[in-house]
């Protein structure tokens, strides 16, 4: 079922940081700009790729969308190959059959395909919505995360690097945050993921 392919990849991802560059660089950042309060550079920049690997909200929610998008997948083959055993036997029995009750039958598959045909469309839209859903929070985190930290740093802008699809060539390693902000998002996800575990676990 093509249409319940997870998006959820670097290609796509990425795009989540890209609001966080004011401009984008006409040259390669090199380390002559100057540097903000307490020394730190003006211009930094986060590894999208690695921020991705290592973020664990980001992780937890590509291993619950490709979860439901595997049972969603399952579901649909079973119907799909339930309907194909019908049309099947109608094609072994049909010439037995009056020609209404062919034209009752024939009209039967014929909107059982359509039923088929329309849950596979909800169910990839519905993934899919879910999907951005997910990434515009992932955004904000992030997003809110980094103007927290370009305000206690002095940063006056944060660019995204990735591999490949980056308007960076190169930068000095001094000027990678990745780690800082990996480690501080995923310290406020696991305290906020303990607070929903103990909220729920209370409940019971």
């Amino acid at each position: 079922m093509k249409a319940l392919k997870i998006t959820l990849g670097l290609a796509v991802a990425t795009s989540f940081l890209a609001a966080c560059n004011n401009s984008k660089p006409d040259t390669v950042v090199t380390g002559t700009e100057t540097a903000g309060e307490l020394g730190a550079p003006e211009i930094v920049y986060v590894n999208s790729d690695s921020l991705l690997a290592n973020y664990e909200y980001f992780t937890d929610v590509r291993d619950r969308l490709q979860g439901k998008a595997t049972r969603s997948e399952q579901d649909l083959r079973a119907k799909a190959e339930a309907f194909q055993k019908e049309v099947a036997k109608y094609q072994q029995t049909g010439a037995s059959m009056s020609q209404s009750e062919r034209a009752a039958t024939e009209e039967r598959l014929a909107q059982k395909q359509q039923q088929l045909q329309a849950l596979s469309q909800n169910a990839g839209n519905e993934l899919a919505g879910e999907e951005s859903e997910e990434m515009k929070k992932i955004y904000d985190r992030v997003e809110e995360y980094l103007k927290q930290l370009s305000e206690e740093k002095g940063y006056k802008m944060v660019l995204t690097y990735s591999r490949g699809n980056s308007a960076i060539l190169y930068s000095d390693p001094s000027r990678d945050i990745t780690e800082t902000v990996v480690n501080a998002l995923n310290e406020a996800y696991a305290t906020e993921k303990g607070e929903a575990e103990k909220a729920a676990a209370e409940k019971k």
